[in-house]
């Protein structure tokens, strides 16, 4: 077995690692890692949907959607992340137990009893420690968690809440929990390098055939060439959402204004404005300029840079109808 401890704290090269590890390396492996600020979502969620995004624009928070399914975590370089992979045995699909009980177990040799909840979550005291996920390729089985050890909670709540928007879609939605901190119920005090550093040792001794292993130049090309082509691409975190509506109704001093999109593939297939409000031109001129669009931000705002939105929607600017959007 392969011990990493993974130095990486860029959230596109280690998702796009993991990939690599899981399809080009032969031996079982265990990888500890951390990013910097991120929200990971599932396979098969909607990003839009899950992430608050005027927070994590400005903010600097990577959205990054990962190749196992479930719901969206966030993580930061006070979580530790543990991921598992090795041949795939009868019954190891959906067997969390197995993966998830020796992390309990070293949780309890710091003094905090942890234990597994519903599917897939690690829980102490009723609250949310640990989200897992896994996922098969041919023979190989790939089971990773997060540990909130000290993150940062108020960017865990902010982040993870999206606007108030009206939008139904057919990917996998998160299930919120209570979350807390595994900081706070030591019985003494550590630092997140601390505890980083038991949790490796802990896997160490517990494999007598554990063998530490260090990314090699390849691995890091490889990689590299993943988040490149793949882990770093708009296509891939946010086009590979599931068709979804999105529905956005405001009021203005100019009248009511109802927008609504079909968006599949991240890309706008079709728009309309309703509302109460008054227009020299007609709408479907404006309407038209926003289909074939990405549903992102500067996408759009690129779209209406020569259109007088005014003289559509009268009162209303430029800025105000981008607000509509996200």
């Amino acid at each position: 077995m392969l011990l990493i401890d993974n130095q990486h704290t860029n959230p596109y090269f280690n998702l796009a690692m993991e990939e690599h590890l899981l399809t080009d390396v032969a031996d079982d492996i265990v990888m500890l890692w951390r990013n910097d600020k991120a929200v990971i979502i599932g396979r098969n969620q909607n990003a839009l949907e899950e992430i608050n995004q005027a927070y994590v624009e400005q903010t600097g928070i990577a959205v990054v959607r990962r190749l196992t399914g479930g719901g969206a975590v966030f993580h930061d370089l006070g979580n530790v992340n543990f991921t598992f992979i090795q041949r795939k045995e009868v019954g190891a699909f959906s067997d969390y137990r197995r993966f998830t009980q020796p992390v309990c177990d070293f949780l309890q040799t710091l003094g905090v009893h942890a234990e597994l909840s519903g599917r897939n979550d690690l829980m102490i005291d009723g609250m949310k420690v640990s989200g897992n996920a896994q996922t098969v390729r041919a023979d190989r089985i790939m089971h990773h968690g997060t540990l909130l050890f000290d993150s940062n909670l108020a960017d865990v709540s902010a982040a993870l809440n999206p606007n108030k928007v009206k939008m139904a879609s057919k990917g996998t939605q998160s299930v919120r929990s209570h979350v807390t901190n595994i900081s706070s119920h030591l019985p003494k005090p550590m630092g997140v390098e601390t505890f980083l550093e038991r949790l490796y040792a802990f896997f160490n001794t517990q494999s007598p055939d554990a063998q530490p292993y260090e990314l090699t130049d390849e691995d890091v090309r490889i990689t590299e060439r993943l988040v490149h082509d793949k882990y770093g691409t708009w296509e891939w975190n946010y086009g590979r959402s599931p068709a979804y509506n999105f529905q956005q109704t405001k009021r203005f001093d100019c009248g009511t204004v109802d927008l609504r999109l079909d968006v599949r593939d991240g890309v706008i297939e079709q728009a309309v404005l309703y509302g109460d409000f008054f227009g020299v031109m007609d709408k479907s001129g404006l309407e038209q300029v926003i289909v074939g669009h990405r549903h992102r931000p500067q996408d759009i705002k690129r779209a209406l840079a020569d259109i007088d939105v005014g003289s559509y929607i009268s009162g209303l600017n430029t800025t105000q109808l981008l607000e509509m959007f996200f």
